[in-house]
């Protein structure tokens, strides 16, 4: 059964750091691009950071990017999503997702998905 799931939410003071992975089942995970969204109370799920099935390519929403780091590691069957420099308005849900294909910036392009884990940065 094809399967993601998510770890490593919690809660962090602003500044602080964060690492979240997401480990696939049931998948070819090499076939698959990668990437993480989150969803604010009362807002639409959005974009974070994906990273293209070869490995070869990154693309970060540019609210995170220099402070974000998307990585994978296939002979896992694993993605992770290092965040460093958190603000109160990382504050979300952060989902990992699977598109067979390039990355898409619309999570209706992802066919499969994580659960969702929980990532809370106090002032």
């Amino acid at each position: 059964q094809a399967q993601l799931m998510e770890s490593g939410g919690g809660s962090v003071q602003a500044g602080g750091s964060l690492t979240l992975s997401c480990t696939a089942a049931g998948i070819r995970f090499g076939d698959y691009s990668m990437g993480w969204f989150r969803q604010a109370p009362g807002k639409e799920r959005e974009d974070v950071a994906c990273i293209h099935y070869a490995g070869d390519s990154t693309y970060y929403r540019d609210r995170v990017r220099g402070r974000f780091t998307i990585s994978r590691d296939d002979a896992k069957s694993t993605v992770q999503l290092q965040m460093r420099n958190l603000k109160p308005e990382d504050t979300a849900i952060y989902y990992c997702a699977a598109r067979d294909g390039i990355c898409q910036y619309n999570p209706a392009r992802f066919e499969l998905w994580g659960q969702g884990i929980q990532v809370t940065v106090s002032p």
